[in-house]
């Protein structure tokens, strides 16, 4: 299994981060994007910048500017919601997750999911 590379650019730093908001793989991203996973790692990890074409697709999938995206504009910051302390709770906790290992990352998502389906369904017999 290949060690995980630390991005070296500001670029692919932010690339990770929005990337990781989404709760997206590299291989997600790839498919959503048209590209490859490898060329996803290569944006993140090793190259500087990506091409040109890829530059605008990420922009535009993420929904941040080009010179947000390199990292020569600060992103947006949202405007603070306020939240009731069980949600920061429950957000705090979510927030944990993406220090786990991407294989239990995706274990607990399916574990929610199948929760979630499994509520959703009991919803549906009752009405």
């Amino acid at each position: 299994m290949p060690r995980k590379s630390t991005p070296n650019s500001p670029c692919g730093r932010r690339l990770v981060q929005l990337r990781m908001e989404k709760g997206l793989t590299q291989t997600q991203l790839a498919e959503l994007l048209g590209s490859t996973q490898r060329n996803i790692s290569h944006y993140e990890t090793v190259a500087d910048y990506p091409p040109t074409d890829m530059l605008v697709k990420l922009a535009t999938f993420f929904k941040v500017s080009a010179d947000e995206l390199l990292g020569l504009k600060a992103p947006k910051q949202p405007p603070p919601r306020k939240e009731d302390p069980e949600t920061k709770r429950l957000w705090k906790r979510f927030q944990q997750l993406l220090t786990l290992p991407e294989k239990d990352q995706r274990a607990v998502i399916r574990l929610i999911n199948s929760l979630v389906g499994a509520k959703g369904d009991d919803d549906a017999d009752a009405a």
